[in-house]
């Protein structure tokens, strides 16, 4: 157990569809300049930049909590 780490039990897939839905592809790619979020966009495409990239992963972690702290 993690109570207090708000990522826990929460799936990659689930942040980048939050994330999509809340913001749209276009400005998640001009917030974190990546390819998969730039040029013809995917869920399946950003997973598996984002599973072999720490650092991509950390930025798109931390917009989810920054977009989750906002609806609070």
């Amino acid at each position: 157990m993690q109570p207090n780490n708000p990522l826990h039990g929460i799936k990659l897939e689930q942040i980048i569809n939050d994330l999509v839905a809340h913001y749209g592809w276009e400005y998640m790619g001009m917030m974190i300049k990546i390819k998969c979020f730039n040029d013809d966009p995917s869920v399946k495409s950003s997973l598996k930049f984002l599973r072999r990239t720490p650092w991509a992963r950390t930025k798109v972690e931390a917009m989810y909590l920054n977009m989750l702290a906002k609806k609070r």
